[in-house]
């Protein structure tokens, strides 16, 4: 075959990319393709902070291509029509793909196809490349996939996994295929920013995870959930743009090993539990996965004091004054917000987890709203009723009040665990420009539990 089409959606580099591997087995010339998809931005998911590091990504990636020979291959528009017609011009006989999880992934896979099998071309699908294990590889005994993570844990964590695959030496392409120019952020969604936003692309997520497997991983164990502590390896845009690969990841992770490995290792594999999850009930996206027949409250009011970060818990307001910072937010301050939305104020998930796409730099659907579906219990948790206390969890996780203190700035002054309870102070110590708590913690513990039966 003398051209193949390498499309690049969620898997932003060339270090362990089976999608660009196999176009380039498969012919001569490969061209790298991006399509800044208006599919994407129609449906509202094209958001100023992952437009911005996007950008960075695919900057990276053209970056790196060149230095092998070739480069990317950018077009707008809807991403099968313009996937067919790069596949017409070029004559090219085969189109590259990483399988998705979402509706939206499958009805592009399926639409595709009948695109390019209609010109007589044919698309090849790769698994494996945005996930460790393929979704729907791990099944219990008559059913489609696993809704507890534990048994689904151990049956990931036996599987053997490919090895990583070397960056290709060279990528030659077409000479006379045409390129629209590098999207910058504003091209790709209106809006600015987050000023605190981290950079994307291959090359920096590549210094980001060098530097966390040799000076973060051995204690991530004891320290994953010390709000104050930032000892995460934030390495969570990278994956979900494919900058990385969950793969490598893996194999590094397990080849340093120890206490902190297993800890972390444990968190890609709840990744893959929710892909597979989202992959085998696509309407968990917007839908709960196990519903209650709750009857979500209406306050707008309190969700604007949630989303501002003013609702008089200071750590749920460090928390969401974060996000709308760094466009990141700690993965225990992810659960307590959600919680405090959805148990607390009683307030529909869905709202967070819009709030946390608009922003969150992240922000994957599987992830996004399985985690929300588990926290506000309506997903996979077998303890659906639980509730995230904030002041006790502020209690475990910030003890100090550091972490408040860093992103609530009216309550700098306040020393040590008293910033987590600002109303409690003599009223001449009270800051004036911070507000009251918006509601009872027990009032709306009781209210959720009342609804719930």
């Amino acid at each position: 075959m003398d051209v193949s089409i390498a499309l690049f959606t969620a898997n932003l580099r060339l270090r362990d990319n089976p999608v660009l591997r196999g176009a380039l087995d498969a012919a001569r010339r490969v061209v790298p393709l991006f399509v800044v998809d208006s599919g994407i931005v129609e449906r509202g998911f094209a958001v100023p902070n992952r437009a911005a590091f996007l950008a960075d990504a695919l900057a990276e990636l053209d970056e790196a291509l060149r230095e092998r020979g070739g480069r990317l291959v950018v077009r707008h528009g809807d991403v099968v029509a313009e996937t067919a017609g790069v596949a017409a011009e070029t004559g090219a006989g085969e189109v590259h793909l990483a399988a998705g999880v979402s509706e939206y992934a499958d009805r592009r896979e399926r639409r595709l196809r009948a695109a390019l099998e209609a010109d007589g071309r044919a698309l090849v699908v790769h698994d494996a490349v945005l996930t460790v294990v393929p979704p729907g590889a791990l099944t219990p005994t008559g059913k489609d996939h696993f809704a507890v993570f534990t048994p689904y844990f151990r049956r990931w964590d036996q599987q053997r996994v490919r090895r990583p695959l070397p960056v290709p030496r060279s990528v030659p392409v077409p000479d006379r295929v045409r390129s629209e120019p590098l999207p910058d952020a504003a091209a790709i969604a209106k809006g600015e920013p987050s000023p605190g936003l981290a950079r994307g692309g291959e090359a920096t997520g590549r210094k980001r995870l060098t530097a966390w497997m040799r000076r973060g991983l051995g204690d991530y164990h004891a320290l994953a959930d010390d709000l104050a502590a930032d000892a995460t390896s934030r390495l969570s845009p990278y994956l979900h743009f494919g900058c990385l690969s969950p793969t490598e990841v893996l194999h590094q992770a397990r080849r340093r090993g120890g206490p902190g490995a297993d800890d972390f290792v444990r968190q890609l594999a709840w990744r893959d539990f929710h892909h597979q999850v989202l992959a085998a009930r696509p309407a968990a996206g917007r839908h709960d996965y196990r519903g209650h027949g709750d009857r979500w409250r209406n306050d707008p009011a309190a969700l604007d004091a949630w989303r501002a970060g003013r609702t008089g818990f200071p750590v749920v307001d460090a928390a969401m004054r974060q996000l709308r910072h760094e466009g990141w937010m700690h993965g225990r301050a992810r659960l307590l917000v959600a919680s405090f939305l959805s148990k607390t104020l009683y307030l529909d998930w869905r709202l967070g987890a819009r709030h946390f796409l608009d922003l969150l730099v992240d922000g994957d659907l599987a992830n996004n709203q399985l985690n929300w579906q588990w926290a506000a219990g309506t997903g996979t948790d077998t303890r659906p009723n639980r509730v995230l206390n904030p002041l006790t969890q502020a209690r475990r996780f910030d003890p100090k009040g550091d972490y408040v203190r860093r992103w609530v700035p009216e309550l700098a002054e306040i020393p040590g665990r008293k910033a987590h309870q600002p109303w409690r102070l003599p009223e001449p110590e009270r800051p004036a420009d911070y507000p009251a708590p918006i509601v009872d913690l027990a009032t709306g513990a009781q209210r959720f539990q009342r609804a719930r039966g």
